[in-house]
């Protein structure tokens, strides 16, 4: 059965959302995240709730009055609520039916079909909330991060964005785009705590995320960035100054390629056996993109730094207009011994 359907015969009665549960116990061990909103990727993972946010809401409620015959009551964490199939997408289907709400009853139907799903999969699966929409107060519940695509270019108001990121829960993953702008954020920002970081910009400093990331993973795209500074990305890291969370970056320039050599002794890398094939790092992908990939790229470089503070291991690849940097779950000897 698809998940649309499991989810529509849970409804039938208590008795049998338990039934489902326990049925399909290795299925949902399979699941890792659920999201509610937009969600286009060919995922396996994720079960997608579609849920507009404030940006779709007057599409959303006219598109509502045109179809009001197809309409059903459903009883969601004692609430009863208005639903219907969700259209046939053109990549994929909905795994929920999709609920109707008014603006105002926005924040308690996310709020009821949440502590819904949250009884039906428990608390070891990632709750994501996607939206690109930035005005609004987001609910704190447990277990559930926030997603948020946006142009930095258009925003005018820098006050209302850094109140809007301290106010949400968790930041999970952050996208944006910067061009022509020399707005700043403070070092403090909640933007640089996303686990999850995927930039185009000009210029590396506005924001700064290069210097400031507190996160986990993060794929930069800069029209240049100098030498220097990504010398001193890597020996902050070296030394224990920053990144302490950090597991991958990807940073990549448009418009200059660093000297390969010339950075790499600058930092103090060293090298594994010539001879031998140099171990390969790749991970699980924080956020899946269009790309589709739940992988990060490998790399296989035969240099690499430690970290002075816990001898722990990273791999550097410089190739053409890119520096990847994965840090390993090892020391420096646990490391070497993985080419034996």
């Amino acid at each position: 059965m698809e998940m649309l359907d499991i989810f529509l015969v849970s409804f039938l009665s208590k008795n049998m959302k338990k039934m489902i549960k326990l049925s399909q116990i290795s299925r949902f061990k399979t699941i890792n995240r659920v999201v509610y909103g937009y969600y286009p990727f060919q995922d396996n993972r994720a079960v997608v709730i579609p849920f507009p946010m404030a940006e779709h809401l007057e599409e959303f409620i006219k598109r509502r009055k045109e179809a009001k015959n197809e309409y059903f009551q459903l009883n969601v964490s004692g609430n009863e609520m208005d639903f219907r199939l969700p259209d046939k997408g053109k990549y994929r289907l909905y795994d929920f039916p999709e609920a109707s709400f008014d603006k105002s009853d926005q924040e308690s139907v996310l709020k009821s079909i949440h502590y819904y799903l949250l009884d039906f999969f428990g608390d070891s699966v990632d709750y994501q909330l996607s939206t690109n929409y930035y005005a609004h107060l987001i609910p704190k519940l447990p277990h559930l991060s926030v997603c948020v695509t946006f142009n930095l270019s258009v925003l005018h108001d820098m006050k209302s964005f850094e109140d809007f990121l301290s106010s949400t829960p968790v930041l999970k993953r952050i996208q944006m785009h910067v061009c022509g702008t020399k707005k700043r954020l403070s070092p403090e920002s909640k933007l640089y705590q996303a686990e999850y970081i995927r930039t185009i910009q000009h210029d590396p400093h506005f924001p700064a995320v290069l210097r400031h990331f507190q996160g986990r993973q993060a794929f930069l795209s800069f029209a240049k960035c100098e030498d220097l500074e990504l010398i001193e990305f890597v020996k902050r890291w070296k030394s224990g100054e920053a990144f302490q969370k950090l597991e991958y970056m990807k940073i990549k320039m448009t418009d200059n390629k660093p000297p390969r050599y010339e950075v790499l002794n600058a930092v103090g890398v060293k090298y594994t056996d010539k001879t031998k094939q140099p171990p390969t790092h790749t991970l699980a992908k924080v956020f899946i993109t269009g790309d589709c990939k739940p992988y990060t790229d490998p790399i296989i470089s035969h240099s690499y730094v430690v970290r002075e503070s816990d001898n722990r291991v990273a791999s550097v690849s410089i190739h053409r207009n890119e520096l990847n940097f994965g840090v390993w779950n090892k020391t420096e000897d646990e490391f070497l011994k993985l080419m034996d």
